[in-house]
């Protein structure tokens, strides 16, 4: 073998294992132990905000499939034929603290404690800071993230007890990227990141809960009503998920019983690293993504 070969296939192979390694180590340290109880579709409760439209409709489609009983939490009434005897809906306005404590107690004495929460509901503003309402932007922030804390206050303590659940954040590329008319939300994608992390920290070192799972999902551009000014001005072309595509990743990552960090599409991992680049590559990205969204969205208003 010519000597070129040999070290051309020592590098390969020395990337994949190190690939390897990296994968396995991170889900090492994203999970508190590396075997829980298992996870079984029919015995789990899964509570999904948002679960009327878009990526929540796909979520609800999957679990239902699966025969898992789906509590959907929304103000939007879901699509026909969406309920069945396994799913149910109740109406909820994410921005009432009050109502949140209500229906989360009527959930416990209707169904039981949930074991998954998936935190899905999101809403923007597609303003610039001037132009932004304080009502759109207080908004903004009770969907997006303190609606968060208030969930996870009413249905975490029974997966510590039980010492099983799965908390889902469903955040977004927007955690790491912040551009011109989406600030409030990508405030709101960074608090979710950090809400996340620190979740994860005081499962592991607070309550001990060594088999309650933590997941993050960053998803790019989805065919969501939230974009669709974007889809339908073309701009993002060849880059669009759909809700599908999402919410398999998330069911998948439930059932295999892990915790863990998903960029959607895979390939854009490295958006995590954008804070980390000298300040002119990240003022090049950012000016990028502010070109775009402007040109669809607008200036000022």
């Amino acid at each position: 073998m010519p000597p070129a070969v040999a070290i051309g296939l020592g590098v390969v192979s020395c990337i994949s294992l190190l690939s390897r390694a990296n994968a396995y180590l991170s889900k090492q340290a994203l999970n508190n132990t590396p075997t829980g109880k298992p996870w079984s579709p029919e015995q789990e409760i899964v509570v999904i905000t948002g679960g009327s439209g878009g990526i929540g409709v796909a979520l609800v489609k999957l679990l239902a499939s699966q025969g898992t009983k789906t509590i959907i939490f929304d103000v939007v009434e879901p699509p026909a034929g969406l309920t069945n005897p396994n799913t149910f809906f109740y109406n909820l306005d994410l921005t009432d603290s009050s109502a949140i404590k209500a229906i989360a107690a009527r959930v416990r004495s209707e169904h039981g404690n949930p074991t998954i929460l998936i935190n899905n509901a999101g809403i923007e503003s597609n303003l610039s800071i001037l132009a932004l309402p304080e009502p759109n932007l207080r908004s903004v922030f009770d969907v997006n993230i303190i609606a968060h804390f208030l969930l996870v206050q009413e249905l975490l303590p029974a997966m510590i007890s039980s010492n099983h659940g799965h908390i889902v954040t469903v955040a977004s590329l927007a955690s790491f990227t912040t551009h011109a008319i989406n600030i409030d939300y990508a405030c709101t994608k960074a608090a979710a990141l950090a809400f996340h992390e620190g979740l994860g920290q005081e499962l592991r070192h607070v309550y001990k809960a060594n088999g309650v799972r933590n997941t993050i999902v960053h998803p790019g551009w989805v065919r969501t009503p939230i974009i669709q000014k974007m889809v339908d001005s073309d701009a993002r072309k060849g880059q669009i998920l759909e809700p599908r595509d999402v919410a398999e990743a998330i069911v998948n990552q439930i059932m295999a019983g892990a915790g863990g960090q998903l960029f959607l599409p895979s390939k854009y991992w490295f958006v995590s690293l954008v804070r980390g680049l000298p300040a002119w590559v990240q003022e090049g990205v950012r000016n990028k993504l502010s070109v775009t969204r402007i040109a669809v969205y607008g200036g000022k208003e």
